[in-house]
């Protein structure tokens, strides 16, 4: 399949391209480069061993730049990964976050749909449930009442997909509800690249190993969790990777609306995550308790028992490969690309 890769060049979407083209598959990538650069996608291609990804930069809110895309390239589907996605930061530009991520979504489908494109696999998020129902939490667990405008986002475009589809049978849609990737590319050529602070666990805990950061700060250690530290579903990024090639499976059999968690089915506490970083990589990690942040719960992951079943995809990656992996990526590149 010939595949426009939405937000290509980020960190999802770097990892995936890799999985994509060894699984037979080509690929474009649009990407406007806000929070991505274009390094990462030379060093894909290096990777994968072609001269370069074919890639166009362009935003998903400019309806002529994807038109002239469509009209000049046939696409079998499209895996959107495009999106603003710092919860902080959504709290604080919520218009931004509404206008990239669900405005720049509707400009995309429509495109789509012109064109005769009708496949798409949306990169959505384990925010959509809010604070979950039941732990683990399955496919069939109510949507809850998102806590940032970043995770309404992503609730809103899923109901959008969810309504185009029941419109339009047409449309063979697969909505991917990610945990929490972390890791890297086992080579240390590709990974988590974020602009200033980071807002995620494992990049934070990096930056303190190679010295760019004083400390860790962890918030809250009063939790009913058994050590007082959140619990999340942390999975490696190839294995949430490679859950996009077998997400294609229901793409190409037709099988309208599908939803899958995708996450490893354990949960491990910040500090679980620490101290399996510290043992892994021989670094030590200095860190400090901050009080809690607004809008973070005690404890969520996931039963992936659907999308084994289903697509046949299963985490295949150990917290421990996922503590080497980040820190062969940031030891190897201690400013990022």
């Amino acid at each position: 399949m010939n595949i426009l890769v939405t937000g290509g060049a980020g960190f999802i979407g770097s990892h995936t391209l890799i999985e994509l083209y060894k699984a037979g598959h080509t690929a474009l990538v649009v990407d406007n480069l806000c929070n991505s650069n274009p390094e990462a996608l030379r060093r894909v291609a290096e990777l994968i061993g072609i001269d370069a990804i074919p890639f166009i930069k362009a935003d998903i809110r400019d309806s002529k730049a994807l038109d002239s895309i469509f009209s000049a390239n046939h696409f079998d589907a499209v895996i959107h990964f495009a999106g603003l996605k710092a919860v902080g930061e959504s709290v604080e530009k919520p218009l931004e976050y509404y206008d990239n991520n669900v405005n720049g979504t509707l400009v995309l489908l429509d495109a789509m749909r012109r064109h005769g494109c009708k496949n798409i696999i949306f990169s959505s998020s384990a925010t959509v449930y809010g604070d979950p129902a039941e732990i683990p939490i399955t496919e069939s667990c109510p949507k809850g009442q998102c806590t940032n405008p970043y995770g309404q986002t992503k609730s809103i475009i899923e109901q959008i997909l969810t309504d185009l589809q029941v419109a339009d049978p047409q449309w063979n849609i697969v909505l991917l509800r990610y945990f929490n990737p972390i890791g890297a590319h086992p080579s240390g050529r590709i990974g988590e690249n974020p602009n200033g602070i980071p807002n995620n666990l494992m990049p934070y805990i990096t930056q303190v190993a190679v010295g760019k950061r004083e400390y860790l700060g962890i918030f809250g250690n009063d939790y009913p969790t058994p050590d007082g530290t959140g619990i999340r579903d942390y999975i490696h990024v190839c294995d949430l990777a490679s859950a996009h090639i077998a997400a294609l499976k229901p793409i190409e059999q037709k099988t309208g609306l599908n939803i899958y968690n995708i996450g490893t089915g354990h949960g491990y506490s910040v500090l679980d995550v620490v101290k399996a970083f510290i043992r892994v990589n021989g670094v030590d990690i200095p860190y400090r308790i901050m009080p809690r942040r607004a809008g973070d719960i005690a404890t969520c992951y996931c039963n992936p028992a659907k999308a084994n079943r289903e697509i046949g995809w299963k985490a295949q990656f150990t917290l421990d490969d996922m503590c080497r992996d980040a820190w062969h990526w940031q030891h190897a590149n201690p400013n990022g690309y």
